[in-house]
């Protein structure tokens, strides 16, 4: 006997939201893996949106992030031991490493932003670009009626606690 497909009127939204959205990133990280990057993993993602906006210190990671500093150095140690960034000498101050992404982790990013643009345009051709945009409208609003606006812009966004 098959299980019973999830059913719109019996699971709460939040929970939709939250398993459609694991559902797409478990896709995007799947097709990540076909192009050389399958040891990545979602999680990295949110030490890796911070540096990509330029280089910086693991200090001022973990503040961006609201973590500990021994969090963020364990974080980085181990996207530095992957491949994903890499430590420099700050100009100017012998003491400073700034964080860097390797080519590796551009090209990550790249990938990653190749597949979701993927998917997104396989929904659109499924289900029709203005369901999808409604469902986009639709979450975003909720994201701005919920406070969490605030938190992706400044690229904090995390489970809670």
């Amino acid at each position: 006997m098959s299980e019973p497909p999830v059913e719109p009127s019996r699971t709460e939204l939040s929970l939709i939201a939250l398993f459609a959205g694991w559902a797409m990133t478990g896709e995007v990280q799947r097709r990540m893996d076909g192009d050389g990057f399958g040891e990545l993993r979602f999680n990295d993602g949110f030490v890796v949106q911070h540096v990509l906006a330029g280089p910086l210190t693991v200090s001022a990671l973990a503040t961006r992030m609201g973590v500990t500093q021994q969090a963020a150095s364990k974080a980085v140690a181990d996207l530095v031991r992957r491949g994903v960034l890499t430590r420099k000498p700050a100009p100017g101050d012998g003491r400073a490493r700034l964080l860097e992404l390797t080519g590796f982790g551009r090209e990550s990013v790249e990938s990653a932003r190749r597949h979701r643009a993927a998917l997104e345009s396989e929904l659109e051709a499924e289900w029709g670009a203005d369901r999808v945009a409604d469902a986009r409208v639709l979450l975003t609003e909720i994201l701005h009626r919920l406070g969490g606006a605030e938190a992706v812009r400044g690229r904090r966004v995390r489970p809670p606690e």
